[in-house]
């Protein structure tokens, strides 16, 4: 299938010069919603997980239903101050700015094997947060899922050490 057909983009958002790869009309299309994720779980099955890991909010229109298709664990990686319990964070740059996330001390245990999903590979800022997150709580990295990847950002040596898959790619 070409998901393409189901991303739109919006020209000069949020600031002038981006080209945002809007997601929505491919989730409000159930039937082609539902293969994407389909297709993705296939890979996140081939890495023998034991935990799903996402950045919010869009990490988790992935990695929920991927966690629920393969019946393992998901965790949310949270903006500072969304998370109840004790927490570990790091700071990142993004894009247009900087910000930085949080994971509970306990979602993860040591020699778990995880997979990090997002909507969107760019830069690799959050991604690279996430991944040192995870790692700072012992578990092991085995591969990193995106809808979309824009090849013609710099990310590459980020995520160079770690498997990435993508269902669509922007070059």
């Amino acid at each position: 299938m070409d998901y393409k057909e189901h991303i739109q983009i919006i020209n000069d958002y949020p600031v002038k010069g981006v080209q945002f790869k809007d997601i929505t009309p491919l989730m409000q299309n159930g039937e082609v919603y539902q293969q994407a994720i389909d297709e993705m779980a296939v890979y996140v099955k081939s890495k023998n997980v034991d935990v799903i890991a996402a950045p919010e909010a869009r990490g988790f229109v992935v990695g929920c239903p991927i966690a629920y298709t393969l019946n393992k664990s998901f965790v949310p990686v949270r903006k500072s101050g969304k998370l109840p319990r004790m927490v570990v964070e790091t700071n990142y740059g993004l894009e247009y700015g900087k910000a930085s996330l949080a994971i509970h001390k306990d979602a993860i245990n040591p020699g778990d094997r995880v997979l990090i999903t997002d909507d969107l590979l760019a830069t690799g800022g959050t991604i690279d947060a996430t991944i040192q997150l995870v790692e700072e709580l012992g578990g092991e990295v085995v591969g990193c899922a995106f809808l979309i990847e824009l090849a013609y950002l710099e990310h590459g040596e980020k995520l160079q050490n770690y498997d990435v898959y993508s269902l669509m790619t922007y070059n």
